[in-house]
């Protein structure tokens, strides 16, 4: 026997790449800042070898070349480690960013389409939950249902 298909809001939770453009490209400034400090690192480490090997007597110049091969090969690792990292750290921390956005559109796209759904509402842990706030303050106004039917109602005047 097949198990039941999941509800789509448990679909919905299981994607993490909501609004992948604006994800993304959050994540690609925490990627920029992650290589300007491995190479920042990189330039800082190789003038202090530089010195070291400076002052050590001429036959020691082969230290300098093993010790920039060296450095070569720890910020190739780091960066192989970090890059994946800030990329699955970002996926995670934007989702709870990106998800409520996504919320809120839709919900902004409903009201404006002159349907009346109930207050927006975001999941526990999700950031935003203020504004989400606001939005339903401010379409209160558009989603009331009132009990008159449209006859009943006073006309606006001209």
């Amino acid at each position: 026997m097949s198990q039941p298909s999941p509800t789509p809001q448990r679909q919905r939770r299981r994607i993490k790449l909501i609004l992948p453009a604006l994800q993304m490209r959050l994540i690609g400034f925490a990627g920029a800042v992650a290589a300007l400090a491995l190479g920042l690192q990189y330039v800082l480490f190789s003038r202090l070898l530089g010195e070291l090997a400076a002052s050590l007597p001429r036959e020691n110049v082969p230290v300098l070349e093993r010790g920039s091969r060296a450095l070569l090969e720890a910020l190739l690792t780091s960066a192989l480690i970090l890059f994946p990292l800030v990329l699955w750290i970002g996926i995670h921390s934007t989702f709870r960013i990106a998800g409520p956005l996504y919320r809120m559109k839709r919900y902004l796209e409903q009201v404006a389409r002159g349907e009346r759904p109930p207050d927006c509402r975001l999941r526990r842990g999700d950031q935003l939950q203020d504004l989400c706030q606001a939005i339903n303050a401010a379409t209160r106004p558009l989603r009331i249902e009132t009990a008159q039917p449209e006859g009943d109602r006073p006309r606006e005047a001209a």
